[in-house]
């Protein structure tokens, strides 16, 4: 565990795959990890708990449009925040955060 960082180094600790939180934070647990890019398959999409029907009759549409010519859905990186509980929501640093040197990488 690393303590006193800065986010750049924060940043640079999420690009390698590292959880880090502040030192600041009031929650226990809570720590960020920046989502993997992946590639989900046009064969997934129907079965993802995570995506409102609307959104997969969307991309349904859009897989079956000649014009699109795309067979899969695509996760680029996103910053993810997780609570006690597991809880995951996106999250983007806040000035303070961006700022701060409380920063712990914990792997």
């Amino acid at each position: 565990m690393e303590r006193n960082k800065t986010f750049g180094d924060a940043i640079e600790a999420l690009e390698n795959g590292k959880r880090v939180q502040r030192e600041g934070w009031n929650g226990k647990g809570l720590f960020v990890f920046m989502q993997v890019p992946s590639t989900i398959n046009r064969e997934i999409v129907p079965k993802m708990q995570s995506l409102p029907q609307l959104v997969k009759d969307e991309f349904e549409r859009r897989f079956n449009d000649p014009d699109h010519q795309v067979d899969a859905i695509y996760y680029d990186n996103q910053l993810a925040l997780v609570n006690s509980s597991n809880l995951i929501t996106g999250w983007s640093p806040s000035t303070p955060d961006a700022l701060a040197v409380d920063w712990v990488i914990l792997d």
